[in-house]
């Protein structure tokens, strides 16, 4: 069954035997990210739980490397309910301990099935150079692990903040798992490579490996332990148990513990830099991930005209011309300094010949009417933007969006919480009470829309009523509403269909 084009291209599928992983993801965006896996990579398992999406994949890091809604991709070794919390913390220390470490054979495992991965993608330069594990180390390194200020840095873990969950927030309990269940397969401890010689393989390991822990701990358990105690305990174990020895910058291995109230989480990430980080974007504007999640509900098809009449750096549009090709891309903005960042992110991207940049005022668009197949814009809000007056500048923009869209096509906004509750915010649900109302008064337990995990979405606008856009704009029907974080703000991602032709422009 073909694809429809509008959703991500389903990648070739490599000969890989399935493993488990999980991806982390901005808030809002863990549905996004469940339906690109189940698309792309042909996922099975799929569980989103809030930041995370974990999944089975029989894909290797080629084909993991071109998801475009995640932040950063794991490895998945273990995923266990929560460990009961005591008031002893010497006991908790030896529980997390005994959870992340087990015996030292495990790691060994561990890792040979880690590289075993990645040399499936050793043909890849980027893959391989990025990932290079133990056996870059020359041998001067591996007899010189005696020294005084190694032996100091092998009793010290790195504690990174890789996981965008913040502290103390409330997750979507995921499906428990026993407490002996791990989801990597043990391999053979002789698939290490020897170096140079017969020598026992383990003994090489302990002398050549470095490793650093990243720990996360959030709910009840932080309130007992901090993340530098957790991350330092296991570090020092790993030290004595295993032999390797702490890199604080640069270490083979990155070792990702995430401890809550829901789950216990514990993985390896595949990639030094996240998901997120776009080579081909050389000015950074609107978060990748969420300017590739409004593309992916555009709609977009082969030949179809995309507009973003307000495209600043022109992240939406990069975002869509990567994934959806076929189709033709036109940006436009008041602004000569961003028009020109646009530019230089189009050409270091190479996609010259499929986006056109325009100086032109939103409110005045030199383009014909009905001539867009979708229009998807980031409306500038905030501080940054000097934008005070959001709302009396809506009518006059959503106006001339409207115009220039086609009779079925799509229009795609990023909207600040004020501007959101603008246009929807009198939409009435049954009882008199506002769905928005409802909607926001825990959007950080869950967005206020956000389409399920097969892909399937609901719009919180289509309850009884009418909303201010409707009575303005009343050929724009609503289709859906999805609350994302910005990092230190949180928007709405509001979609609209053109049904008919409007009587007077």
């Amino acid at each position: 069954e073909a694809v429809p084009p509008h959703r991500p291209r389903p990648v070739k599928m490599s000969s890989a035997e399935p493993g488990r992983f999980f991806c982390t993801a901005g808030r809002g965006l863990e549905p996004f990210l469940a339906r690109e896996v189940r698309t792309r990579l042909g996922a099975t398992e799929v569980d989103c739980v809030s930041g995370k999406v974990f999944f089975r994949a029989a894909a290797g890091p080629g084909e993991l490397r071109k998801l475009r809604s995640g932040e950063r991709l794991f490895l998945l070794l273990k995923k266990h309910s929560p460990l009961p919390v005591s008031g002893s913390r010497g006991k908790m220390l030896h529980e997390i301990k005994s959870l992340v470490i087990g015996e030292p054979k495990y790691w060994l495992d561990v890792i040979s099935a880690w590289r075993k991965l990645h040399r499936r993608e050793g043909e890849t330069d980027d893959v391989s150079q990025e990932n290079a594990l133990a056996l870059k180390r020359k041998s001067e390194e591996e007899t010189n692990t005696t020294s005084k200020r190694q032996k100091m840095e092998q009793v010290r873990a790195v504690v990174s903040e890789e996981c965008q969950v913040k502290a103390g927030e409330t997750c979507v309990a995921p499906e428990r798992m026993s407490s002996q269940e791990c989801w990597i397969e043990s391999k053979p401890s002789s698939e290490f490579p020897s170096k140079g010689s017969g020598e026992n393989p383990t003994v090489n390991e302990k002398l050549s490996f470095s490793f650093r822990v990243s720990c996360r701990c959030s709910g009840a358990i932080a309130k007992i332990l901090t993340s530098q105690e957790v991350g330092r305990a296991i570090g020092v174990t790993l030290v004595k148990q295993c032999g390797w020895r702490a890199d604080l910058r640069d270490p083979d291995l990155e070792i990702f513990v995430h401890l809550n109230d829901v789950q216990s989480v514990v993985g390896i990430p595949l990639f030094r830099l996240p998901l997120a980080n776009r080579e081909y974007i050389k000015r950074a504007g609107l978060r990748s991930t969420v300017a590739w999640a409004m593309a992916s509900l555009a709609e977009i098809s082969a030949g179809a005209l995309v507009l973003d009449p307000m495209c600043g750096l022109g992240t939406i549009l990069l975002e869509a011309a990567k994934e959806w090709p076929e189709a033709w891309y036109w940006g436009a903005d008041i602004s000569d300094l961003q028009l020109e960042g646009a530019d230089g992110n189009i050409r270091t991207a190479g996609l010259m010949d499929k986006i056109e940049l325009l100086k032109a005022s939103v409110k005045a668009l030199p383009l014909p009417s009905e001539s867009f197949n979708s229009v998807i814009s980031d409306i500038p809000f905030g501080k940054k933007f000097k934008t005070t007056n959001d709302a009396q500048l809506l009518p006059d923009i959503l106006q001339e969006m409207e115009r220039v869209l086609r009779v079925g096509g799509t229009l795609v906004l990023l909207l600040s919480q004020e501007l959101h509750r603008c246009v929807d915010g009198l939409t009435k649900c049954p009882g008199g009470d506002s769905a928005e109302a409802s909607a926001d008064s825990d959007s950080r337990a869950a967005p206020a829309q956000a389409p399920s995990v097969d892909g399937n979405s609901s719009s919180l606008a289509q309850g009884g009523g009418e909303s201010v856009l409707s009575r303005h704009f009343r050929s724009l029907v609503p289709e859906g509403v999805y609350a994302v974080s910005l990092g230190k703000t949180d928007a709405f991602i509001h979609k609209y269909r053109k049904v008919s032709a409007p009587e007077n422009w």
